[in-house]
């Protein structure tokens, strides 16, 4: 018989976050996949937040919503500046 005297508790343990880079890759090859044009509709959903925008094929909608848009931004432009803009 439990002691009800004393406070239950638990933990909850959290999944560690992906890597935004790796979140994008499996987006991009989802998206791909399914015949859509990934940068279009990776635009789409960064823009608007509607996660519509992305299948949910190879579970990509759920994963892309696991990362806030701000990084995934973020993510890419410094792709862009590292691989395009040389100093």
């Amino acid at each position: 018989m439990q002691n009800l005297n004393h406070t239950q508790y638990f933990q909850v343990v959290q999944e560690p976050k992906p890597e935004v880079s790796e979140v994008i890759e499996k987006v991009y090859e989802a998206l791909s996949e399914k015949g859509y044009n990934p940068v279009s509709q990776i635009v789409g959903y960064i823009m608007s937040g509607d996660p519509t925008y992305i299948t949910s094929h190879k579970n990509a909608r759920s994963l892309i919503m696991k990362v806030e848009r701000d990084e995934l931004l973020e993510e890419v432009l410094k792709f862009y500046i590292g691989n395009k803009i040389k100093s």
